[in-house]
């Protein structure tokens, strides 16, 4: 089969929707199928634009048998909300373009959010005859109301029938989780044509290494109990609570908090670091995957940690890399989720309630004082992730929901 894929992200940039997506194309190119990604540019997460992308409008290269074309993006602030949220649409519309220049498929799937992009697809499916996939990782407007950056009654309600179409329109919906597929019925979409496939991990990639590595020699950790986070600091994040965390457990000299990564509220987070004196804090910026393994290889924990306002059922895409490296989960976030249900089953961690430092604090003191109940956490953890989460496993269950949804919308025509 066909399949073109519409995403925002992809690598050379660093992100886990990136690397999410590269991995499923190439694993549908490695079964025989043609993939077509169009994608932007790389300008994330990146201290600069690799050289062979400078110069360049539109741009065709072929990665791991995958043909990836590549639209100008605008370099558009990410503050204040409005100016991101005319990104989505710039976003989506340049998308379309690559989309014609791929040419005809026979499924279309796009990775949301951006939602403005399942217009793209819609539009595009209708174009060519192709059945239209949407993969729901984020679910927008909600979780932007909830978190107060969307409060525009008119936007939201605009948001919302946008969401509503993609729903009633697709060929068949894919979320990461259980929790999502109620509201993906409740505004639109049909019970027999939504699907949950689990984000995965690539287990013989990410795999339990030795703590005493070159990352960890680097940054002079020997004798230190790491406890990481490394993702996305946004407004869902609620970075503060990691602070307070830190400020709890300044007592205990060893245990140092290892903060990686990039977002709109990372700087007020240092900002409050530095103005508590707190000296038991690392902060580094995003890096790449090959030194992202070496910091979840030097790591004795990793956190997970969400805003208690995010009610939707969230499913952070680390939570998986932490569990295939081996290292006990500690996070804290809202406990009706299903992320707390996978640490829970997997028996690989411990949750705390969302803004909980004190509890936090204690999850992590638990860790550090019992060497032996942390590695078998980490161990249940690889296991679960090797029997739910391998990205063999996860890769065929979008195979046959494509090829299915083809053959059903070829039936219709």
């Amino acid at each position: 089969m066909k399949v073109l894929i519409l995403t925002n992200y992809f690598p050379p940039e660093i992100s886990g929707g990136g690397r999410l997506y590269y991995e499923l194309a190439s694993g549908l190119a490695e079964k025989g199928h043609t993939v077509t990604v169009v994608t932007g540019f790389p300008r994330r997460n990146l201290p600069e634009r690799p050289p062979e992308y400078r110069g360049k409008l539109f741009m065709a290269e072929e990665m791991d048998d995958v043909r990836v074309l590549r639209v100008p993006m605008l370099p558009l602030p990410r503050k204040p909300a409005f100016i991101r949220g005319l990104d989505h649409f710039l976003i989506a519309m340049m998308l379309f373009i690559g989309g014609l220049w791929a040419g005809r498929h026979d499924v279309v799937v796009f990775y949301s959010p951006p939602l403005p992009i399942g217009l793209s697809a819609w539009l595009l499916s209708r174009l060519w005859g192709m059945a239209f996939v949407p993969n729901i990782q984020d679910l927008f407007p909600i979780e932007a109301v909830l978190l107060g950056v969307l409060r525009q009654p008119l936007l939201i309600r605009f948001f919302e029938a946008i969401e509503s179409f993609i729903y009633r329109h697709a060929d068949h919906v894919t979320v990461h989780s259980p929790g999502n597929v109620a509201h993906i019925v409740a505004h639109g979409g049909s019970p027999d044509r939504v699907s949950v496939i689990y984000n995965w991990v690539d287990t013989g990639l990410v795999r339990p290494a030795e703590k005493d590595n070159e990352f960890r020699r680097k940054h002079n950790l020997d004798g230190k109990f790491v406890v990481s986070y490394a993702g996305t600091m946004g407004w869902a994040q609620d970075m503060m609570t990691i602070v307070r965390c830190a400020e709890r457990l300044q007592e205990h000299p060893d245990i140092l908090f290892l903060l990686v990564g990039n977002g709109l509220e990372k700087q007020k987070a240092m900002d409050e670091a530095e103005r508590r004196g707190l000296h038991n804090i690392l902060w580094l910026p995003m890096q790449p995957f090959d030194v992202y393994l070496q910091i979840l290889a030097a790591s004795d924990a990793s956190m997970l940690n969400l805003n208690g306002d995010l009610t939707t059922p969230v499913v952070p895409s680390k939570i998986k890399n932490i569990m295939a490296a081996g290292r006990p989960v500690v996070a804290s976030l809202p406990l009706n989720g299903d992320a707390p249900q996978i640490v829970r089953e997997a028996q690989c961690g411990y949750c705390v309630e969302a803004g909980d430092d004190a509890g936090l604090a204690e999850a992590i003191l638990r860790l550090y004082r019992n060497p032996a109940e942390a590695e078998q956490l980490g161990q249940n953890g690889r296991r679960y992730a090797e029997a739910h989460f391998a990205r063999q496993i996860c890769v065929q269950q979008y195979e046959k929901l494509l090829a299915r949804v083809i053959a059903e919308r070829r039936q219709k025509t």
